[in-house]
């Protein structure tokens, strides 16, 4: 992918071409048995950390009703040679500010500042990570990616950095030295073009960009960080039948799936105003459940 999808913009909440409609209307040539939702993203797009509130709640009410597929995009390969002076990005610290005011535009909390002391050369190397954790099949690889993003836009760690990667994937209860490794050989690089060509073939341009495919293979496309309204229109436009939306999981069971949880996530699963959150937590999870945390203004949860 072009390096020029580093450019994110607020209004379309798309990291790259902004030139698309919202909802596209598509056909596809394979055939499929059921509905199945792509997902191209990256592990160091903004805006697909801003949608995270929205896409998990969307499979959490809608899940039932489509089969996923997360595809890496390749949103940074390189510095080299890189610029985009018409969006005022020639150089990573260029990138803190643009972070910076997504994260304050989606309130899900991005530092930023590594840009400025530890920039990413590459995203390719958690990518790669993610791609190898798929491979073994054992399920990790969702995991992986959400506690990736965490540690790159909250706690500002550099993911492009082996020695990170290794601990998040140990934190997985996996061996990081061993799954890192395997990252950096030329067999991950190829399941990694293999992600490049399915997004290509797909019409990708930025990210996020999810496309549902029903088994008549009709489908629709929708670009950027989108209200949780655009994913349901387009679910209906391609299913058969009327979709319901399931009752969400208590607050409890969220957390134990998901270890870590921030204010707008709780919000949007549970359609509260972040004045309610606290006390929502309060009578929702028993004392001793959980800890409460602060990071850049905004509240968050973890599993004890």
């Amino acid at each position: 992918m072009s390096n020029h999808n580093m450019m994110c913009d607020l209004e379309s909440g798309v990291c790259g071409v902004v030139d698309e409609d919202t909802i596209q209307e598509i056909d596809f040539k394979v055939i499929e048995k059921k509905i199945t939702l792509y997902y191209t993203t990256d592990p160091i797009c903004s805006h697909c950390w801003a949608l995270e509130p929205v896409l998990n709640s969307f499979i959490e009410q809608y899940g039932q009703y489509f089969n996923i597929e997360v595809i890496m995009g390749g949103l940074l390969a390189s510095w080299e040679g890189f610029s985009d002076g018409a969006n005022g990005i020639q150089q990573p610290s260029d990138v803190a500010q643009h972070w910076q005011e997504v994260g304050q535009h989606s309130r899900m909390p991005i530092d930023g500042s590594l840009w400025l002391t530890n920039p990413i050369l590459s995203s390719y190397p958690p990518s790669r990570v993610y791609k190898v954790i798929e491979s073994k099949k054992v399920g990790k690889e969702a995991e992986f990616l959400r506690r990736a993003r965490e540690a790159v836009f909250a706690f500002n760690r550099n993911i492009g950095e082996d020695e990170v990667l290794v601990d998040i994937v140990n934190q997985l209860g996996m061996n990081g030295v061993q799954i890192v490794e395997e990252a950096s050989t030329q067999s991950a690089q190829q399941l990694l073009e293999q992600d490049f060509e399915k997004s290509a073939s797909l019409g990708v341009r930025g990210f996020p960009t999810i496309i549902m495919v029903n088994e008549e293979n009709k489908g629709v496309k929708i670009v950027g960080a989108r209200s949780i309204d655009t994913y349901i229109d387009a679910l209906q436009k391609i299913s058969k039948e009327q979709i319901q939306a399931k009752p969400v999981p208590s607050l409890s069971k969220l957390l134990r799936n998901n270890k870590r949880l921030f204010s707008k996530e709780i919000e949007v699963m549970y359609g509260i105003e972040q004045s309610e959150v606290q006390s929502f937590i309060q009578t929702h999870l028993s004392e001793g459940e959980y800890r409460t945390q602060f990071i850049m203004n905004e509240l968050y949860i973890e599993l004890v």
